[in-house]
């Protein structure tokens, strides 16, 4: 009997920490943001506002940069020259 419960509590404990481990830690409970592919084409004209997001690659998703347009979001190569000049241009704004 005491076998079967130290089993199910190391399970227990096992699956919290591969369940804590996964998540992010800048938004607890939100399902973080992911690009399985960035675009290719310089897409300057299409973002709309002063802001971005950086996201590393994890899982199935790629390294970006999210940019808002007025279609929706945009997944961005962080090494594309248009999307560092647009970073810096937004950071001195």
């Amino acid at each position: 009997m005491s076998v079967k419960i130290l089993s199910i509590t190391l399970l227990l404990i096992s699956m919290c920490v591969c369940c804590h481990s996964e998540g992010t830690h800048e938004h607890p409970g939100r399902i973080p943001p992911c690009c399985p592919a960035v675009t290719k084409g310089n897409m300057t004209a299409d973002v709309v506002g002063q802001t971005y997001h950086k996201l590393a690659a994890r899982y199935h998703c790629v390294k970006a940069i999210i940019f808002d347009t007025k279609d929706g979001q945009l997944c961005a190569d962080p090494d594309a020259q248009w999307v560092k000049d647009l970073t810096a241009k937004m950071r001195k704004v």
